[in-house]
Protein backbone atom coordinates (compact mmCIF):
# COMPACT_ATOMS: atom_id res chain seq x y z
CA UNK A 1 0.00 0.00 0.00
CA UNK A 2 2.76 2.22 0.97
CA UNK A 3 4.28 1.74 -2.07
CA UNK A 4 0.88 2.02 -4.44
CA UNK A 5 0.59 5.94 -2.23
CA UNK A 6 4.17 7.05 -3.56
CA UNK A 7 3.18 6.47 -7.22
CA UNK A 8 -0.09 7.87 -7.07
CA UNK A 9 1.62 10.70 -5.62
CA UNK A 10 3.84 11.62 -8.05
CA UNK A 11 1.20 11.12 -10.66
CA UNK A 12 -0.09 14.32 -9.52
CA UNK A 13 2.94 16.43 -9.12
CA UNK A 14 3.55 15.32 -13.13
CA UNK A 15 0.08 16.13 -13.80
CA UNK A 16 -0.03 20.03 -12.01
CA UNK A 17 3.39 20.68 -13.36
CA UNK A 18 2.45 19.90 -16.95
CA UNK A 19 -0.66 21.66 -16.50
CA UNK A 20 0.67 24.76 -15.75
CA UNK A 21 3.45 24.89 -18.40
CA UNK A 22 0.67 24.19 -20.66
CA UNK A 23 -0.99 27.52 -20.18
CA UNK A 24 2.23 29.23 -19.48
CA UNK A 25 3.08 30.77 -23.01
CA UNK A 26 -0.89 32.11 -23.02
CA UNK A 27 -0.54 34.63 -19.96
CA UNK A 28 3.37 35.93 -19.99
CA UNK A 29 1.79 38.81 -20.95
CA UNK A 30 0.06 39.04 -17.37
CA UNK A 31 3.94 39.03 -15.97
CA UNK A 32 4.87 42.18 -17.74
CA UNK A 33 1.72 44.11 -16.35
CA UNK A 34 3.28 43.31 -13.02
CA UNK A 35 6.74 44.08 -13.76
CA UNK A 36 8.20 40.62 -14.25
CA UNK A 37 8.77 40.69 -17.78
CA UNK A 38 11.57 38.21 -17.87
CA UNK A 39 9.17 35.33 -15.60
CA UNK A 40 7.48 32.96 -17.79
CA UNK A 41 5.25 30.28 -16.65
CA UNK A 42 6.44 27.03 -18.35
CA UNK A 43 10.23 28.35 -16.81
CA UNK A 44 9.02 27.97 -13.08
CA UNK A 45 6.88 24.56 -14.24
CA UNK A 46 10.84 23.44 -15.43
CA UNK A 47 12.02 24.61 -12.48
CA UNK A 48 10.03 22.28 -10.55
CA UNK A 49 12.01 19.46 -11.53
CA UNK A 50 15.35 20.80 -10.55
CA UNK A 51 16.67 20.96 -7.28
CA UNK A 52 15.08 24.12 -4.67
CA UNK A 53 18.86 25.23 -4.41
CA UNK A 54 19.10 25.45 -8.27
CA UNK A 55 15.23 27.43 -8.27
CA UNK A 56 16.59 29.87 -5.59
CA UNK A 57 19.97 30.70 -7.97
CA UNK A 58 18.19 30.49 -11.47
CA UNK A 59 15.68 32.80 -9.92
CA UNK A 60 18.10 35.48 -8.65
CA UNK A 61 19.91 35.64 -12.16
CA UNK A 62 17.05 35.95 -14.09
CA UNK A 63 14.67 38.19 -11.75
CA UNK A 64 17.40 40.83 -11.76
CA UNK A 65 16.46 41.33 -7.99
CA UNK A 66 12.81 41.54 -8.51
CA UNK A 67 11.14 40.78 -5.12
CA UNK A 68 10.18 37.06 -4.35
CA UNK A 69 7.28 37.74 -2.28
CA UNK A 70 5.38 39.33 -5.25
CA UNK A 71 6.44 36.72 -7.58
CA UNK A 72 5.03 34.19 -5.62
CA UNK A 73 2.13 35.78 -5.18
CA UNK A 74 1.61 36.35 -8.33
CA UNK A 75 1.83 32.84 -9.45
CA UNK A 76 -0.84 31.26 -6.87
CA UNK A 77 -3.16 34.42 -8.54
CA UNK A 78 -2.18 33.25 -11.71
CA UNK A 79 -2.05 29.62 -10.74
CA UNK A 80 -6.16 30.00 -9.40
CA UNK A 81 -7.24 32.18 -12.51
CA UNK A 82 -5.20 29.29 -15.19
CA UNK A 83 -5.96 25.90 -13.59
CA UNK A 84 -9.85 26.21 -14.01
CA UNK A 85 -9.60 26.61 -17.75
CA UNK A 86 -7.51 23.62 -18.00
CA UNK A 87 -7.76 20.01 -17.80
CA UNK A 88 -5.74 19.88 -14.53
CA UNK A 89 -9.50 19.71 -12.62
CA UNK A 90 -10.45 16.79 -14.51
CA UNK A 91 -7.41 15.15 -13.92
CA UNK A 92 -7.80 15.88 -10.02
CA UNK A 93 -10.94 14.24 -9.79
CA UNK A 94 -9.94 11.35 -12.04
CA UNK A 95 -6.55 10.69 -9.99
CA UNK A 96 -9.22 11.11 -6.94
CA UNK A 97 -11.34 8.22 -7.67
CA UNK A 98 -8.89 5.98 -8.55
CA UNK A 99 -7.22 6.56 -5.28
CA UNK A 100 -10.78 5.48 -3.98
CA UNK A 101 -11.22 2.69 -5.83
CA UNK A 102 -8.19 1.02 -5.25
CA UNK A 103 -8.39 1.38 -1.42
CA UNK A 104 -11.82 -0.56 -1.76
CA UNK A 105 -10.25 -2.96 -3.98
CA UNK A 106 -7.26 -3.40 -1.49
CA UNK A 107 -9.88 -3.47 1.29
CA UNK A 108 -11.80 -6.04 -0.34
CA UNK A 109 -8.79 -8.28 -1.31
CA UNK A 110 -7.57 -8.40 2.18
CA UNK A 111 -11.14 -9.37 3.23
CA UNK A 112 -11.39 -13.23 3.80
CA UNK A 113 -14.96 -14.26 4.70
CA UNK A 114 -15.01 -17.39 6.89
CA UNK A 115 -15.97 -21.08 5.57
CA UNK A 116 -19.90 -21.77 5.78
CA UNK A 117 -20.49 -24.25 8.11
CA UNK A 118 -22.71 -27.20 6.54
CA UNK A 119 -25.27 -28.72 8.52
CA UNK A 120 -25.43 -32.18 6.93
CA UNK A 121 -27.13 -35.16 8.06
CA UNK A 122 -24.75 -38.66 7.63
CA UNK A 123 -26.55 -42.04 7.85
CA UNK A 124 -23.57 -43.73 9.45
CA UNK A 125 -23.98 -47.72 8.67
CA UNK A 126 -22.47 -49.84 11.89
CA UNK A 127 -21.26 -53.23 11.47
CA UNK A 128 -23.42 -55.62 13.64
CA UNK A 129 -21.98 -56.73 17.35
CA UNK A 130 -21.85 -60.42 17.90
CA UNK A 131 -23.94 -59.70 20.98
CA UNK A 132 -25.69 -56.98 23.08
CA UNK A 133 -28.73 -55.38 21.78
CA UNK A 134 -26.78 -52.46 20.21
CA UNK A 135 -26.30 -55.33 17.20
CA UNK A 136 -30.09 -54.91 16.12
CA UNK A 137 -29.61 -51.17 15.34
CA UNK A 138 -27.69 -50.88 12.09
CA UNK A 139 -28.46 -47.48 11.18
CA UNK A 140 -28.28 -43.97 13.49
CA UNK A 141 -28.98 -40.23 12.36
CA UNK A 142 -27.30 -37.69 13.51
CA UNK A 143 -26.29 -34.09 13.00
CA UNK A 144 -22.88 -33.29 12.83
CA UNK A 145 -21.14 -29.81 11.80
CA UNK A 146 -19.01 -30.31 8.73
CA UNK A 147 -17.05 -27.49 7.00
CA UNK A 148 -15.99 -28.47 3.01
CA UNK A 149 -12.29 -28.78 2.31
CA UNK A 150 -9.89 -29.28 -0.10
CA UNK A 151 -10.46 -33.11 -1.24
CA UNK A 152 -13.76 -33.23 0.70
CA UNK A 153 -16.28 -35.54 -1.72
CA UNK A 154 -18.76 -32.95 -1.99
CA UNK A 155 -19.92 -34.86 -5.28
CA UNK A 156 -22.16 -37.06 -2.49
CA UNK A 157 -25.24 -36.99 -1.99
CA UNK A 158 -26.45 -34.38 1.09
CA UNK A 159 -29.02 -32.93 2.72
CA UNK A 160 -28.89 -29.26 3.76
CA UNK A 161 -31.34 -27.35 5.99
CA UNK A 162 -32.25 -23.54 4.24
CA UNK A 163 -32.11 -20.45 6.14
CA UNK A 164 -34.68 -18.00 6.51
CA UNK A 165 -35.37 -15.23 4.59
CA UNK A 166 -35.61 -11.79 6.14
CA UNK A 167 -38.91 -10.07 6.29
CA UNK A 168 -38.40 -8.04 3.60
CA UNK A 169 -38.13 -10.90 1.40
CA UNK A 170 -39.83 -10.89 -2.18
CA UNK A 171 -41.17 -13.85 -3.65
CA UNK A 172 -40.25 -15.86 0.23
CA UNK A 173 -42.24 -18.93 -0.37
CA UNK A 174 -42.87 -19.96 3.26
CA UNK A 175 -44.16 -16.56 3.28
CA UNK A 176 -46.56 -16.83 0.88
CA UNK A 177 -47.82 -20.04 2.19
CA UNK A 178 -50.05 -18.90 4.92
CA UNK A 179 -52.80 -21.75 6.16
CA UNK A 180 -50.64 -24.80 5.29
CA UNK A 181 -48.06 -26.34 6.56
CA UNK A 182 -45.27 -26.05 3.82
CA UNK A 183 -42.62 -28.87 3.53
CA UNK A 184 -39.18 -27.62 2.20
CA UNK A 185 -36.00 -28.98 1.84
CA UNK A 186 -32.86 -28.98 0.20
CA UNK A 187 -30.84 -31.74 -1.35
CA UNK A 188 -27.68 -32.14 -3.94
CA UNK A 189 -26.67 -35.68 -5.47
CA UNK A 190 -24.20 -36.95 -7.51
CA UNK A 191 -23.98 -35.99 -11.09
CA UNK A 192 -22.40 -36.41 -14.29
CA UNK A 193 -20.76 -34.48 -16.36
CA UNK A 194 -21.46 -30.27 -15.93
CA UNK A 195 -22.16 -29.94 -20.25
CA UNK A 196 -24.41 -33.25 -20.28
CA UNK A 197 -26.55 -31.92 -16.78
CA UNK A 198 -27.25 -28.77 -17.93
CA UNK A 199 -29.28 -30.19 -20.92
CA UNK A 200 -31.13 -32.71 -18.12
CA UNK A 201 -34.43 -31.36 -17.00
CA UNK A 202 -34.21 -33.68 -13.51
CA UNK A 203 -30.57 -32.02 -12.96
CA UNK A 204 -32.20 -28.70 -11.23
CA UNK A 205 -35.61 -29.37 -9.85
CA UNK A 206 -37.75 -27.66 -7.51
CA UNK A 207 -41.04 -29.56 -6.18
CA UNK A 208 -44.15 -28.50 -5.71
CA UNK A 209 -46.68 -30.61 -4.38
CA UNK A 210 -50.26 -29.21 -2.52
CA UNK A 211 -51.71 -32.46 -1.06
CA UNK A 212 -55.05 -32.00 0.82
CA UNK A 213 -56.77 -34.64 2.74
CA UNK A 214 -60.93 -34.25 1.95
CA UNK A 215 -62.62 -34.89 5.69
CA UNK A 216 -65.36 -36.91 6.15
CA UNK A 217 -68.81 -35.55 6.95
CA UNK A 218 -69.63 -36.01 11.27
CA UNK A 219 -73.03 -38.35 11.21
CA UNK A 220 -73.42 -39.73 14.66
CA UNK A 221 -74.52 -37.91 18.10
CA UNK A 222 -71.07 -38.71 19.40
CA UNK A 223 -69.24 -36.66 16.50
CA UNK A 224 -71.81 -33.94 16.47
CA UNK A 225 -71.06 -33.15 20.34
CA UNK A 226 -67.49 -33.25 19.73
CA UNK A 227 -67.80 -29.97 18.74
CA UNK A 228 -70.73 -29.20 21.09
CA UNK A 229 -70.97 -31.56 23.87
CA UNK A 230 -74.46 -29.81 25.26
CA UNK A 231 -75.98 -30.45 21.87
CA UNK A 232 -77.55 -33.61 22.90
CA UNK A 233 -79.21 -31.48 25.64
CA UNK A 234 -80.30 -28.72 24.14
CA UNK A 235 -82.32 -30.44 21.22
CA UNK A 236 -83.13 -34.04 23.19
CA UNK A 237 -84.84 -35.16 19.75
CA UNK A 238 -81.74 -34.93 17.48
CA UNK A 239 -80.40 -38.11 18.47
CA UNK A 240 -83.08 -39.57 16.98
CA UNK A 241 -83.40 -37.96 13.65
CA UNK A 242 -79.59 -39.22 12.93
CA UNK A 243 -81.19 -42.70 12.69
CA UNK A 244 -82.28 -41.81 9.31
CA UNK A 245 -79.81 -39.00 8.50
CA UNK A 246 -78.23 -38.85 5.31
CA UNK A 247 -75.19 -36.91 3.91
CA UNK A 248 -76.56 -34.50 2.33
CA UNK A 249 -74.92 -33.50 -1.27
CA UNK A 250 -74.36 -30.06 -0.95
CA UNK A 251 -71.68 -31.14 1.56
CA UNK A 252 -70.20 -32.83 -1.33
CA UNK A 253 -70.71 -30.62 -3.78
CA UNK A 254 -69.31 -27.95 -1.45
CA UNK A 255 -65.75 -29.76 -0.89
CA UNK A 256 -66.06 -30.48 -4.46
CA UNK A 257 -66.28 -26.73 -5.32
CA UNK A 258 -63.03 -25.99 -2.60
CA UNK A 259 -61.05 -28.34 -4.93
CA UNK A 260 -62.14 -26.65 -7.91
CA UNK A 261 -60.65 -23.31 -6.46
CA UNK A 262 -57.89 -24.62 -4.98
CA UNK A 263 -56.90 -26.04 -8.75
CA UNK A 264 -57.13 -22.71 -10.07
CA UNK A 265 -54.95 -21.01 -7.60
CA UNK A 266 -52.87 -23.60 -6.83
CA UNK A 267 -49.87 -22.03 -8.37
CA UNK A 268 -50.52 -18.93 -6.67
CA UNK A 269 -49.58 -19.05 -2.93
CA UNK A 270 -50.29 -15.70 -1.87
CA UNK A 271 -53.81 -16.71 -3.03
CA UNK A 272 -54.38 -20.01 -2.08
CA UNK A 273 -57.22 -20.72 0.46
CA UNK A 274 -56.10 -21.16 3.72
CA UNK A 275 -56.59 -23.88 5.80
CA UNK A 276 -58.72 -22.75 7.92
CA UNK A 277 -60.89 -21.49 4.98
CA UNK A 278 -60.74 -25.26 3.56
CA UNK A 279 -62.15 -26.89 6.77
CA UNK A 280 -64.63 -24.90 7.76
CA UNK A 281 -67.34 -27.00 7.40
CA UNK A 282 -68.48 -30.11 9.63
CA UNK A 283 -71.08 -31.93 8.41
CA UNK A 284 -74.36 -31.34 6.28
CA UNK A 285 -76.77 -33.49 6.85
CA UNK A 286 -80.88 -33.82 5.30
CA UNK A 287 -82.67 -34.78 8.72
CA UNK A 288 -86.60 -35.96 8.40
CA UNK A 289 -88.74 -36.63 11.42
CA UNK A 290 -90.60 -39.89 11.21
CA UNK A 291 -94.00 -38.71 12.88
CA UNK A 292 -94.42 -34.47 11.40
CA UNK A 293 -92.43 -35.33 8.28
CA UNK A 294 -90.65 -32.06 9.17
CA UNK A 295 -87.47 -31.75 6.94
CA UNK A 296 -84.30 -29.74 7.82
CA UNK A 297 -80.66 -28.88 6.62
CA UNK A 298 -78.61 -29.48 9.49
CA UNK A 299 -74.84 -27.99 9.21
CA UNK A 300 -71.84 -27.53 11.50
CA UNK A 301 -69.19 -24.89 10.74
CA UNK A 302 -67.82 -22.01 12.02
CA UNK A 303 -69.10 -18.11 11.46
CA UNK A 304 -67.64 -15.24 9.01
CA UNK A 305 -69.91 -11.82 9.36
CA UNK A 306 -71.62 -10.49 6.41
CA UNK A 307 -72.45 -6.33 6.65
CA UNK A 308 -74.64 -5.60 3.54
CA UNK A 309 -78.59 -4.62 3.46
CA UNK A 310 -80.21 -1.40 3.62
CA UNK A 311 -83.96 -0.34 4.26
CA UNK A 312 -84.67 3.25 3.61
CA UNK A 313 -88.66 2.24 5.11
CA UNK A 314 -86.60 2.03 8.92
CA UNK A 315 -83.45 3.26 8.62
CA UNK A 316 -83.67 6.37 6.30
CA UNK A 317 -79.95 7.60 7.43
CA UNK A 318 -76.51 5.35 6.97
CA UNK A 319 -72.96 6.96 7.70
CA UNK A 320 -71.23 8.52 4.40
CA UNK A 321 -68.55 5.65 4.45
CA UNK A 322 -71.18 3.43 3.74
CA UNK A 323 -73.00 4.66 1.33
CA UNK A 324 -70.54 6.09 -0.68
CA UNK A 325 -68.27 2.48 -0.26
CA UNK A 326 -67.98 0.64 -3.21
CA UNK A 327 -67.96 -2.59 -1.29
CA UNK A 328 -70.87 -2.47 0.83
CA UNK A 329 -74.28 -3.60 -0.88
CA UNK A 330 -77.25 -2.44 -0.18
CA UNK A 331 -78.98 -5.51 -1.02
CA UNK A 332 -79.53 -9.15 0.79
CA UNK A 333 -81.42 -12.06 -0.73
CA UNK A 334 -84.29 -11.63 1.06
CA UNK A 335 -86.50 -8.37 0.34
CA UNK A 336 -89.69 -7.00 0.21
CA UNK A 337 -92.35 -4.06 -1.17
CA UNK A 338 -91.50 -1.02 0.01
CA UNK A 339 -94.09 0.67 2.40
CA UNK A 340 -93.30 4.28 2.83
CA UNK A 341 -92.00 7.02 0.14
CA UNK A 342 -88.65 7.36 1.91
CA UNK A 343 -85.67 7.06 -0.14
CA UNK A 344 -83.44 4.23 -0.07
CA UNK A 345 -79.97 6.17 1.62
CA UNK A 346 -77.81 4.26 -0.36
CA UNK A 347 -79.32 5.55 -3.25
CA UNK A 348 -77.45 8.57 -3.39
CA UNK A 349 -73.40 7.10 -3.29
CA UNK A 350 -74.95 4.66 -6.27
CA UNK A 351 -76.17 7.93 -8.53
CA UNK A 352 -72.76 9.71 -7.97
CA UNK A 353 -71.16 6.32 -8.81
CA UNK A 354 -73.50 6.37 -12.13
CA UNK A 355 -72.52 9.95 -12.63
CA UNK A 356 -68.30 9.24 -12.36
CA UNK A 357 -69.20 6.22 -14.63
CA UNK A 358 -70.66 8.28 -17.45
CA UNK A 359 -68.07 10.92 -16.97
CA UNK A 360 -65.36 7.71 -17.79
CA UNK A 361 -67.06 6.65 -20.68
CA UNK A 362 -67.45 9.95 -22.65
CA UNK A 363 -63.56 10.65 -21.60
CA UNK A 364 -61.24 10.05 -24.72
CA UNK A 365 -58.48 8.94 -22.84
CA UNK A 366 -60.73 5.67 -21.56
CA UNK A 367 -59.15 2.66 -23.13
CA UNK A 368 -61.67 0.46 -25.10
CA UNK A 369 -61.57 -2.20 -22.28
CA UNK A 370 -62.28 0.06 -19.33
CA UNK A 371 -64.77 1.30 -21.54
CA UNK A 372 -66.51 -1.99 -22.37
CA UNK A 373 -66.21 -2.49 -18.34
CA UNK A 374 -67.91 0.50 -17.40
CA UNK A 375 -70.84 -0.07 -20.24
CA UNK A 376 -71.24 -3.40 -17.90
CA UNK A 377 -70.79 -1.75 -14.39
CA UNK A 378 -73.27 1.09 -15.48
CA UNK A 379 -76.27 -1.53 -16.32
CA UNK A 380 -75.81 -3.44 -12.88
CA UNK A 381 -75.36 0.17 -11.22
CA UNK A 382 -79.09 1.28 -12.94
CA UNK A 383 -80.80 -1.62 -12.00
CA UNK A 384 -79.77 -1.25 -8.16
CA UNK A 385 -81.22 2.20 -7.97
CA UNK A 386 -84.31 1.04 -9.64
CA UNK A 387 -84.52 -1.86 -7.05
CA UNK A 388 -83.80 0.02 -4.46
CA UNK A 389 -86.66 3.00 -5.75
CA UNK A 390 -89.43 -0.11 -5.32
CA UNK A 391 -87.98 -2.77 -2.75
CA UNK A 392 -86.73 -2.86 1.36
CA UNK A 393 -83.75 -5.38 2.31
CA UNK A 394 -82.54 -6.86 5.19
CA UNK A 395 -80.10 -4.82 7.43
CA UNK A 396 -77.30 -6.98 8.74
CA UNK A 397 -76.56 -4.18 11.46
CA UNK A 398 -79.84 -4.59 12.87
CA UNK A 399 -81.54 -8.10 11.63
CA UNK A 400 -80.50 -11.73 12.83
CA UNK A 401 -79.82 -13.72 9.81
CA UNK A 402 -77.82 -16.51 8.18
CA UNK A 403 -76.13 -16.75 4.93
CA UNK A 404 -76.43 -20.17 2.73
CA UNK A 405 -74.60 -20.88 -0.89
CA UNK A 406 -76.25 -19.79 -3.47
CA UNK A 407 -76.36 -23.26 -4.80
CA UNK A 408 -78.37 -24.56 -2.30
CA UNK A 409 -81.14 -21.52 -2.10
CA UNK A 410 -81.74 -22.06 -5.80
CA UNK A 411 -82.06 -25.30 -5.61
CA UNK A 412 -85.22 -26.40 -6.52
CA UNK A 413 -84.87 -30.19 -6.56
CA UNK A 414 -83.94 -31.25 -3.69
CA UNK A 415 -86.53 -31.36 -0.63
CA UNK A 416 -84.18 -30.52 1.95
CA UNK A 417 -82.63 -27.68 0.75
CA UNK A 418 -83.02 -24.33 2.33
CA UNK A 419 -84.44 -21.76 0.43
CA UNK A 420 -84.25 -17.68 0.98
CA UNK A 421 -86.73 -16.62 3.73
CA UNK A 422 -86.86 -19.74 5.62
CA UNK A 423 -86.89 -20.27 9.55
CA UNK A 424 -83.76 -21.19 11.08
CA UNK A 425 -82.25 -21.59 14.51
CA UNK A 426 -78.67 -20.95 15.42
CA UNK A 427 -76.59 -22.68 18.52
CA UNK A 428 -73.94 -21.90 20.05
CA UNK A 429 -72.83 -22.96 23.52
CA UNK A 430 -75.82 -23.52 25.35
CA UNK A 431 -77.50 -20.33 23.67
CA UNK A 432 -80.50 -20.90 20.78
CA UNK A 433 -81.24 -18.17 18.31
CA UNK A 434 -83.97 -17.59 15.94
CA UNK A 435 -83.71 -16.46 12.50
CA UNK A 436 -84.15 -16.81 8.80
CA UNK A 437 -81.64 -17.33 5.66
CA UNK A 438 -81.46 -14.07 4.93
CA UNK A 439 -78.66 -14.33 1.51
CA UNK A 440 -77.04 -16.28 -0.72
CA UNK A 441 -72.86 -16.56 -0.56
CA UNK A 442 -70.37 -18.33 -2.42
CA UNK A 443 -70.80 -21.83 -3.32
CA UNK A 444 -67.17 -22.85 -1.81
CA UNK A 445 -67.91 -21.84 1.76
CA UNK A 446 -70.55 -22.38 4.62
CA UNK A 447 -71.30 -20.93 7.94
CA UNK A 448 -72.01 -16.69 8.21
CA UNK A 449 -74.54 -14.90 10.05
CA UNK A 450 -75.34 -11.54 9.81
CA UNK A 451 -73.52 -8.68 11.91
CA UNK A 452 -76.26 -8.49 14.54
CA UNK A 453 -76.42 -12.35 15.10
CA UNK A 454 -72.34 -12.44 15.30
CA UNK A 455 -72.57 -9.81 18.11
CA UNK A 456 -75.04 -11.08 20.21
CA UNK A 457 -72.53 -14.39 20.35
CA UNK A 458 -69.48 -12.53 20.58
CA UNK A 459 -69.58 -8.86 21.30
CA UNK A 460 -66.13 -8.16 19.86
CA UNK A 461 -67.33 -9.26 16.09
CA UNK A 462 -67.02 -6.94 13.62
CA UNK A 463 -67.43 -6.49 9.89
CA UNK A 464 -63.43 -7.99 9.71
CA UNK A 465 -63.75 -9.99 12.83
CA UNK A 466 -65.15 -13.35 12.83
CA UNK A 467 -66.99 -13.95 16.35
CA UNK A 468 -66.53 -17.95 16.24
CA UNK A 469 -63.84 -19.16 14.62
CA UNK A 470 -63.86 -22.80 15.23
CA UNK A 471 -66.54 -25.42 13.62
CA UNK A 472 -68.36 -25.52 16.85
CA UNK A 473 -71.71 -23.16 15.20
CA UNK A 474 -74.65 -25.58 14.53
CA UNK A 475 -77.50 -23.98 11.97
CA UNK A 476 -80.57 -25.80 11.77
CA UNK A 477 -82.79 -24.81 8.74
CA UNK A 478 -86.28 -25.49 8.48
CA UNK A 479 -87.19 -26.19 5.02
CA UNK A 480 -89.51 -25.02 3.26
CA UNK A 481 -90.82 -22.76 6.04
CA UNK A 482 -90.75 -19.49 4.35
CA UNK A 483 -93.57 -17.08 4.74
CA UNK A 484 -95.67 -15.96 1.63
CA UNK A 485 -95.26 -12.37 0.58
CA UNK A 486 -91.78 -11.34 1.97
CA UNK A 487 -92.06 -8.63 4.58
CA UNK A 488 -90.13 -6.46 7.00
CA UNK A 489 -88.73 -8.34 9.75
CA UNK A 490 -91.53 -8.91 12.57
CA UNK A 491 -88.98 -10.34 15.39
CA UNK A 492 -91.64 -11.51 17.65
CA UNK A 493 -93.25 -13.38 14.98
CA UNK A 494 -89.71 -14.90 14.33
CA UNK A 495 -89.82 -16.16 18.11
CA UNK A 496 -92.92 -17.98 17.70
CA UNK A 497 -92.72 -19.64 14.57
CA UNK A 498 -89.05 -21.07 15.38
CA UNK A 499 -90.84 -22.21 18.86
CA UNK A 500 -93.46 -23.82 16.61
CA UNK A 501 -91.13 -25.75 14.30
CA UNK A 502 -88.51 -26.37 17.02
CA UNK A 503 -91.76 -28.54 19.09
CA UNK A 504 -92.24 -30.89 15.77
CA UNK A 505 -89.21 -32.25 16.27
CA UNK A 506 -89.20 -32.55 19.96
CA UNK A 507 -88.69 -28.95 21.39
CA UNK A 508 -85.48 -27.40 23.35
CA UNK A 509 -84.26 -29.52 26.82
CA UNK A 510 -84.90 -28.19 30.00
CA UNK A 511 -83.05 -24.88 31.08
CA UNK A 512 -82.90 -23.83 27.78
CA UNK A 513 -84.99 -21.28 26.04
CA UNK A 514 -84.83 -19.34 22.66
CA UNK A 515 -83.41 -15.78 22.76
CA UNK A 516 -85.57 -12.91 21.64
CA UNK A 517 -84.25 -10.26 19.89
CA UNK A 518 -85.17 -6.32 20.81
CA UNK A 519 -85.94 -4.74 17.53
CA UNK A 520 -82.86 -1.83 17.49
CA UNK A 521 -84.07 0.42 14.77
CA UNK A 522 -88.25 0.54 16.80
CA UNK A 523 -85.92 1.61 19.81
CA UNK A 524 -84.29 4.25 17.55
CA UNK A 525 -87.51 5.38 16.34
CA UNK A 526 -88.76 6.41 19.62
CA UNK A 527 -85.79 7.95 20.95
CA UNK A 528 -85.52 9.70 17.87
CA UNK A 529 -89.24 11.18 18.05
CA UNK A 530 -88.96 11.63 21.79
CA UNK A 531 -86.10 14.53 21.21
CA UNK A 532 -87.91 15.40 18.16
CA UNK A 533 -91.04 15.90 20.74
CA UNK A 534 -88.47 17.74 23.26
CA UNK A 535 -87.56 20.14 20.48
CA UNK A 536 -90.99 21.20 19.66
CA UNK A 537 -91.96 21.61 23.29
CA UNK A 538 -89.34 23.73 23.76
CA UNK A 539 -89.70 25.45 20.27
CA UNK A 540 -93.28 26.05 21.81
CA UNK A 541 -92.17 27.09 25.22
CA UNK A 542 -89.91 29.93 24.01
CA UNK A 543 -92.71 31.01 21.25
CA UNK A 544 -94.54 31.41 24.79
CA UNK A 545 -92.26 33.39 26.27
CA UNK A 546 -91.83 35.51 23.29
CA UNK A 547 -95.16 36.27 23.05
CA UNK A 548 -95.67 36.98 26.87
CA UNK A 549 -92.70 39.32 26.45
CA UNK A 550 -94.37 41.12 23.41
CA UNK A 551 -97.69 41.56 25.56
CA UNK A 552 -95.61 42.92 28.97
CA UNK A 553 -94.15 45.34 26.53
CA UNK A 554 -96.98 46.67 24.78
CA UNK A 555 -98.55 46.73 28.17
CA UNK A 556 -95.67 49.14 29.47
Amino acid sequence: MEELDGIHSARAIVIIGSGIKSVGYKFSIMGELLGLPNVRLWQFSASMRESKETLLNEGRKRSGGVPWLRASFFLLVLFAVVVPFTDVPLKLKDYAKELILAKREADRMAYVPEEPVVKEVIYVEEEPQEAGPEAEELRQEEEVDSVVEEGDPIMLDKAYVPKEHFVGTKGDMVRMSKGFYFDYAFETQKGGLASEERKQKESYVAEYRLKVKMPQASTSMNELEGVNGKLGHILPGLESLLDGAKVSDFYYTLYENKVKRLEREVLKLNELSTKHNFYDCETILNLTHEETGRKMLFLQGDMDVVSDGSDGDRLAEMPDKIVNSTYYQPFTSYGWKKTTKTPNPMLAGWKKRIGNAKREIADKKTSADRRAWLKSRLKMLERGVEDMKSRSYLIAEYDPFIVMPVNVITNRSDAHAARVGDYAVVIFEDKVYPAIVGDGGPTFKVGEGSLRLAKEINERASSYSRPVSDVTVSYLVFSNSRDTPASAPDYAKWHARCSELLEEIGGLGDGYALHEWEDLLASKDVEQSSEEGQGDAAKETEEEQSSDEGETSSNS
